[in-house]
């Protein structure tokens, strides 16, 4: 069998909940879940990307700790909101839920947590926690309003998740990609697909987005022209960036896992890649959606 790109990863929300725009399945189903991990381990991805809010995805891995034992695990925290005590105890029941000691990763899940009064503090605590041996790092998960290099330069952390896709090229454009590469950290880029916004049919746009239908029609066009699939068209663009170590997928049954390792196969595409960025912050931000 042919193995993969392993710098592949895959991301676990829609294991424990419903997610995604384009989503109409709802949760993956357990037996689904299974075949899913044992094909992603077959095809060389080794690395997990889940969180605590991610519904029941930490339980459902768990369940299946001998499936996941071939991929790295990552987790992220619960909000500071909840207080910071609950923040670390949560950390801890991670660790326990995915029945994994030490976890590989765990990311900050909202950067702002870091940037008010008892932002140090949380570090400090997942840091300790990292010492204890709970975990392997401690990283952050972040928009591009964050400004994560600004992020990673105070706080050096042991990776970032950042969003990047065909349409978001921000971080590429604006050379904070290449940036936080020199500073040693491990990149992990997510919303290859935007949330599903680069597959679902423009007419079926909500309101709210109803801004980015020219462009995503023009951008079907020259795909189209190019001979290629909006799939392996995201695919290929976030795996030329040389900057990213772990780019995240993510599936709600077998057979689109299929697709995405079929597709990442595909021929480079001749593409001028900047002409099929979006610009539209709005657009951009699935959490303003």
């Amino acid at each position: 069998m042919t193995r993969t790109d392993n710098r592949l990863g895959l991301g676990t929300v829609q294991f424990g909940q419903d997610y995604g725009i384009s989503n109409r399945r709802g949760r993956v189903p357990h037996d689904e879940v299974a075949a899913i991990l044992q094909r992603a381990a077959a095809a060389g991805m080794r690395t997990l990307d889940t969180a605590a809010g991610y519904g029941e995805a930490e339980q459902v891995l768990g369940a299946l700790a001998s499936a996941t034992r071939s991929f790295r695990l990552v987790t992220k925290t619960i909000a500071l909101k909840n207080g910071l005590d609950q923040v670390l105890a949560r950390a801890r029941q991670s660790v326990t839920t995915l029945a994994r000691r030490p976890v590989d990763l765990i990311l900050v899940h909202s950067a702002g947590d870091l940037l008010g009064s008892d932002g140090s503090r949380l570090w400090a605590g997942l840091l300790a926690l990292r010492d204890e041996g709970l975990f392997g790092g401690v990283g952050i998960s972040a928009y591009v309003a964050d400004d994560p290099l600004a992020l990673a330069r105070k706080f050096r952390p042991a990776a970032m998740q950042v969003p990047l896709s065909l349409l978001d090229q921000r971080l590429v454009q604006s050379g904070a990609l290449a940036a936080l590469k020199d500073l040693g950290i491990e990149i992990h880029a997510r919303s290859l697909f935007l949330q599903g916004l680069l597959f679902i049919d423009v007419s079926r746009l909500p309101a709210k987005l109803q801004s980015a239908a020219p462009h995503l029609a023009a951008l079907r066009r020259r795909l189209q022209q190019a001979g290629t699939s909006p799939l392996a068209a995201a695919l290929s663009y976030a795996l030329a960036q040389r900057e990213v170590d772990v780019a995240l997928v993510g599936v709600t049954t077998l057979a689109e896992l299929a697709e995405i390792l079929q597709a990442k196969d595909a021929p480079p595409p001749d593409l001028d890649w900047a002409a099929c960025a979006l610009h539209d912050p709005l657009v951009l931000t699935p959490s303003l959606w």
